[in-house]
């Protein structure tokens, strides 16, 4: 008799709070239909808030907002002093290292509007081809440094390229030398904390990149992450690629090795550029702005570089943009690797019509995958790739990480970003332009011997797979706005 006089009171209140819960999924909606970065994301984010708004709503707090609202915030509070830093940089070095263009040459005046900055001359680069290039480079450069390190990294594991890292990183702190040490919160997940108070015990300023900035502490954002590679020593020397810290980073790791991958040395002004967007970051998490070294090494001959950041902070998709216009500029030739397919309608469609101009249009995408509901989705874009001329290679010999291009004989770029949603407009990612013919036929060579290594896609692979699998993949590409 209790019980039914509690439930019969209880009631009401049930009532009231489900269609508290209901209405508050109503209101999400709404949001989401007037922010959604997409059309298809705000009908799903839609549908899911009002049919099932209990799951739906706590799932978008942490991945429903277009915007990484507190790095906005923060780079709102911090745009001022930060805008004087780059402007009295420019106004010191830009007169003599802002690189020119003859009339012949390709305009590449929007990816400078893109990144909010010029290409440069009087740089020298160099390819590092797979992990011991790369991580030679960067110790060599880290052992070398005179004054400090600014160093971040999307995945850090406690193994034994990591404490390599940390190691080198206590005995330059250890000898004066600055070190700002920063990592995603997100990426390196399971670095444990007695390796980061190692750090701080040595005297390095450790700081994780998370959904939390210092203007706006109490939001957790999960979905944006900061995928950045950058090692910069004294403002002078720069490195940025596909590589994170990790031994299967060196081909260690059995299942995937070996590890192809590529990352990039810049040495001059380019090296100023990559110290910004490291700044911008450590900025946002911080709140402070260090006081960093802003002269330049020439180097002759010099080469053309743009440094071209992106990430959900800035006003424009700047890393689809990017390679929307790199697509639509091609006249002769666009090689594209990528770890992860996954575009979005745009793209696919800029290359649909870049092939059907006649361009040579090639993708690089793995064999192997380490991620298999990325590796199901790539399979759903064929239909849509190949059937206009659209060539597709899997590299078979280890797994492939680069992240590089190639446009014509005008451009060769190398970063962080991947062909997919993610790198387009969740992620914080960076690039190397290089308008350099040199750079270019040195690219060239390293996508040629990588083809070697490739065996071509056609179309009858996808048709004779069993009909589950293809359902599969189709099913995989719905999620392709948060792979």
């Amino acid at each position: 008799m209790e019980l039914d006089l509690f439930l019969a009171q209880l009631s009401p209140v049930l009532g009231v709070l489900v269609a508290l819960l209901h209405l508050a999924g109503l209101v999400a909606a709404v949001t989401a239909l007037l922010n959604a970065r997409t059309p298809q994301g705000a009908i799903a984010w839609s549908l899911f808030l009002v049919m099932f708004p209990l799951v739906a709503l706590p799932a978008f707090l942490v991945f429903g907002e277009r915007k990484f609202v507190g790095y906005v915030l923060a780079r709102r509070e911090g745009r001022q002093p930060l805008q004087a830093l780059a402007q009295a940089v420019a106004d010191r070095h830009l007169p003599t290292l802002k690189a020119t263009f003859s009339p012949e040459e390709r305009d590449l005046t929007v990816f400078e509007n893109l990144a909010a900055m010029p290409f440069t001359s009087g740089n020298r680069a160099r390819l590092l081809i797979d992990g011991e290039a790369t991580f030679e480079a960067i110790f060599a450069g880290i052992d070398q440094a005179r004054d400090y390190l600014l160093v971040q990294f999307y995945i850090v594991h406690d193994d034994g390229l990591g404490r390599a890292l940390q190691q080198r990183l206590i005995a330059r702190a250890k000898e004066g030398v600055r070190v700002l040490f920063m990592y995603d919160a997100i990426g390196s997940f399971d670095l444990p904390e007695r390796y980061l108070q190692a750090l701080r015990a040595a005297g390095v300023a450790v700081q994780p990149f998370h959904g939390r900035t210092h203007r706006n502490p109490r939001r957790y954002q999960l979905n944006f992450r900061n995928h950045r590679k950058i090692v910069v020593a004294d403002g002078l020397r720069a490195w940025v690629g596909g590589h994170n810290v990790g031994d299967e980073y060196l081909g260690r790791d059995p299942k995937l090795s070996p590890w192809r991958d590529t990352h990039v040395e810049v040495h001059g002004p380019a090296a100023l550029g990559v110290q910004l967007a490291f700044l911008e970051d450590w900025k946002s998490m911080t709140g402070e702005i260090p006081d960093l070294a802003w002269e330049v090494e020439v180097q002759s001959p010099g080469q053309r570089v743009l440094v071209l950041p992106s990430g959900p902070a800035d006003e424009l998709e700047t890393c689809g943009l990017m390679f929307t216009e790199i697509i639509h500029m091609a006249r002769k030739r666009l090689w594209i690797v990528s770890p992860y397919f996954v575009p979005d309608d745009t793209i696919v469609s800029a290359l649909q019509l870049a092939a059907l101009r006649g361009v040579d249009v090639r993708l690089m995408i793995p064999e192997r995958a380490d991620h298999r509901l990325v590796y199901m989705a790539s399979f759903a874009y064929l239909e849509e790739t190949l059937p206009v001329g659209i060539r597709i290679f899997r590299y078979r010999d280890g797994f492939l990480h680069q992240k590089a291009f190639l446009m014509d004989d005008a451009l060769a770029g190398v970063g962080t970003a991947n062909l997919d949603n993610r790198s387009f407009r969740l992620n914080f990612e960076i690039f190397l332009l290089f308008a350099d013919r040199d750079f270019v036929r040195e690219t060239e060579a390293m996508l040629e011997a990588d083809f070697a290594r490739c065996r071509e896609l056609e179309m009858a692979e996808f048709a004779s797979r069993p009909w589950l699998f293809r359902l599969g993949a189709r099913i995989a590409r719905l999620f392709a706005p948060v792979l």
